[in-house]
């Protein structure tokens, strides 16, 4: 979501902005080894290397493929001749399967693995310790000794291809960034409402209808009037492609994950073969975002559909799991359904909820008949958890808490750390993104076990995973610009011990893979040079303008814009800032590097002032730091997720605001983000009150109306008639409440987003 004020702050002052380079890293290596000993010297490699292996088998020939692909990108080949280094290949049963053991020295080099995956991932070290040293010909390798094993076993990336497709060839490239990363699953999500992307010969409409969509959404969800382009999309992997895949995934020691969902999510495969639902009306492909109504019906005729489907599925994915979503499955068709409702009869069933887990359930059962193991999104602990589920938690870690106390393995994936498809840079330029705020040092500072959790429940926490959903990712090119460098910062959340993990030194070797991205074909972003900027309104110290970049390198200058005035200067350290515009552009050897960020501050009565709220906001906005809405600073508009605006889940924003010295203000003015498609509304009404030291109670000045419109800001200045000076004010604004039936969240309290609180 976003990465609060006091992290940013924090990552800034970090950066060590003093115009000065920081000290290089001393290799490049990501994911960080868990221990890594570096010497003087180099191992030099030219010509050729003398290979050798303790086995053969198949393992081990995918591990030589390996070898020689990197060792032919440096001309050099494998020989026998007596005076050149040696490649030992060794596995070693007694070491942990994804551990390995390098040691390089003037003779050559010893790798050895727990097992071929091991031995895979050393192979991926080797490749990143010759980038620092590169010969046009040759590897230049220093000597030393990494010992290293990942924290988590399971390491993934997840791929949506129900809204966009892509070749089979951008997927083995994906496939590729993940195992250069040492992430060891691919998260292949092949069924949605807006198409079915996974050839199935028993249900052959599924490739003649549910394949294709007849137009799809322009801009936004939130653009009102919603626009289509009018051009039939869609496509599928025929069941030899997804062989193909399979195979190449294996190859680089990842197994691909399949996931078909259900029981929602199921608009496409309903519009193909209508009795699977609820209402055996037609229904569309699905054209735009969103949660669609349309469930598959629990009825006989379903779960053979579905056995079948799954039959054919675990044929082509020799995988252990396979995902059956099971998130966002509105009940609405259920409760009117005559069908529905008998199963909840004939089993004794509570409610719907629980009907969705007798759902899940019979899906495991099968599932578990043919040797494997269902994962699904965290709603399929609604109801009553599937006896042997593995639960993905997204909507925050509580799914995942829950489950891990239940005993039941959990991977993490919460939206807060784990989403790719939200913003990583809140500059305008940032092309078009479903919301949120995820920048790359949010990412890299997740810890995927909740501290809430034993040491005995802590071991169901398998790891981590990143979501890429791809509504506004239509392009192979966006693709990679939304996924990298992110999925590179997770990668070392998920392998590298915590106490090895440095933000500073990852942005450092990161930047030295850039060169490399390029050859592989990669349009990463690269934000590292972007100026940052933020307002430092911690309690207990003044209010200050600090800036810098991600990577710490270069200077810093900044523009200060008053009064059709301006003047450049150089950025030593943090300073008051004064009422104007502030800015920031990173510079190298006096030339300007990355996007430049600018800052508008106004002063006004209650900057820096002490506020006190009843309801605290959600912690992923801004829970930690409500202080923001009193910087001086207005928060974005387009992205309720930027560090300037607090959001509350169905809470009222009621806020004391205390002065040291007593105050007269004479207007307010309010900000709220407005955006139904997001589950967040603008209140309907805000009040203002004064504290009265006779009868000790709140006493009310002034009350407006808040009017939404169709814009995503809804801003209200009201005037406070005249008071005596006070040092204490309330301002109290009403949650909107429940979101309204047919609206996207409908049955859930509203979320409300305030941006600064302006007082005159």
């Amino acid at each position: 979501m976003l990465i609060t004020l006091y992290m940013l702050i924090a990552s800034l002052t970090a950066a060590g902005f003093t115009g000065s380079e920081a000290a290089p890293p001393e290799h490049l290596v990501i994911p960080q080894p868990a221990s890594i000993e570096l010497g003087n010297s180099f191992l030099d490699i030219s010509g050729s290397i003398r290979l050798s292996a303790t086995e053969s088998s198949p393992q081990m020939e995918r591990v030589i493929v390996e070898v020689r692909s990197w060792l032919g990108e440096h001309s050099v080949r494998l020989g026998e001749e007596a005076n050149a280094p040696h490649l030992k290949l060794v596995i070693d049963p007694e070491m942990a399967s994804e551990a390995y053991q390098l040691k390089i020295n003037s003779a050559g080099i010893n790798l050895t693995g727990g097992t071929g995956a091991g031995l895979y991932y050393g192979l991926q070290t080797l490749r990143q310790l010759g980038w620092s040293n590169q010969n046009s010909r040759g590897i230049r390798l220093p000597t030393g000794v990494v010992d290293d094993h990942p924290s988590f076993s399971y390491r993934g990336m997840h791929l949506d291809v129900g809204r966009h497709m892509f070749p089979v060839d951008a997927i083995k490239q994906y496939i590729d960034m993940l195992a250069r990363y040492k992430m060891n699953r691919f998260h292949w999500h092949l069924t949605e409402d807006q198409g079915w992307r996974i050839e199935i010969k028993k249900y052959p409409k599924l490739q003649e209808v549910s394949a294709y969509r007849k137009e799809t959404l322009v801009g936004h969800y939130n653009d009102q009037p919603h626009q289509f382009d009018g051009k039939r999309y869609g496509g599928y992997y025929t069941q030899e492609e997804v062989k193909e895949v399979v195979a190449y995934a294996r190859d680089r020691f990842i197994t691909v994950i399949p996931e078909i969902e259900l029981p929602g999510h199921a608009q496409a495969a309903v519009a193909a073969y209508p009795e699977l639902g609820c209402t055996d009306e037609p229904v569309e492909v699905a054209t735009k975002w969103g949660v669609f109504e349309h469930i598959y019906c629990p009825n006989e005729k379903t779960f053979q559909f579905l056995e079948d489907v799954l039959t054919e599925v675990m044929a082509l994915f020799p995988s252990r799991y396979i995902h059956i979503g099971g998130d966002e499955a509105p009940k609405t068709q259920w409760e009117h359904s005559d069908q529905a409702q008998s199963v909840i009869r004939r089993e004794g069933l509570a409610d719907e909820h629980e009907l969705q887990s007798y759902f899940i359930r019979r899906i495991e059962t099968f599932l578990n008949d043919n040797g494997r193991s269902l994962i699904g999104w965290d709603e399929i602990l609604e109801g009553g958890l599937a006896p042997n589920a593995t639960v993905m938690s997204w909507r925050g870690e509580e799914g995942g808490i829950a489950a891990a106390k239940q005993g039941h393995d959990v991977i993490m994936t919460p939206t807060t750390y784990c989403y790719l498809d939200y913003y990583q840079s809140t500059h305008p330029d940032e092309p078009l993104a479903i919301g949120g705020f995820l920048p790359l040092e949010k990412v890299y500072g997740y810890h995927p076990v909740p501290e809430e959790l034993s040491e005995e429940e802590a071991k169901h926490i398998l790891g981590a995973q990143g979501n890429i959903w791809t509504e506004y990712i239509p392009t192979v090119e966006k693709l990679h610009y939304m996924a990298y460098p992110r999925m590179q910062a997770l990668a070392e959340v998920v392998w590298t011990p915590r106490d090895q993990k440095d933000l500073q030194r990852f942005v450092h070797r990161l930047d030295g893979h850039y060169a490399h991205f390029d050859k592989w074909g990669i349009r990463a972003a690269n934000h590292l040079y972007d100026a940052q900027v933020a307002i430092s309104n911690q309690e207990g110290s003044e209010l200050q303008i600090v800036a810098g970049n991600l990577v710490g390198k270069g200077e810093i200058r900044y523009d200060f814009s008053e009064d059709n005035s301006t003047q450049e200067q150089m950025y030593r350290g943090p300073f008051r800032p004064k009422s104007g515009t502030y800015t920031f552009q990173s510079y190298r050897d006096n030339e300007m590097i990355g996007r430049p960020a600018s800052i508008t501050y106004e002063d006004h009565l209650a900057v820096g002032q002490t506020m006190t709220l009843k309801h605290a906001p959600h912690p992923k906005y801004n829970g930690m730091q409500p202080q923001v809405i009193l910087n001086g600073v207005v928060g974005s508009d387009e992205r309720y997720g930027d560090s300037e605006w607090i959001g509350l889940e169905g809470d009222d924003f009621d806020a004391e605001i205390t002065w040291e010295k007593p105050v007269a203000p004479s207007s307010v003015q309010l900000r709220f983000y407005h955006s139904p498609g997001q589950w967040i509304y603008a209140p309907r009404e805000a009040r203002f009150y004064v504290w009265s030291k006779t009868t000790k109670s709140w006493k009310l000045v002034t009350e407006t109306t808040v009017e939404a419109t169709n814009e995503k800001i809804s801003t209200v200045t009201f005037s406070i008639p005249k008071v005596k000076k006070n040092t204490r004010f309330r301002l109290e604004i009403p949650n909107y409440g429940t979101i309204p039936e047919g609206a996207q969240g409908a049955g859930h309290g509203a979320w409300l987003f305030v941006d600064e609180v302006r007082i005159r």
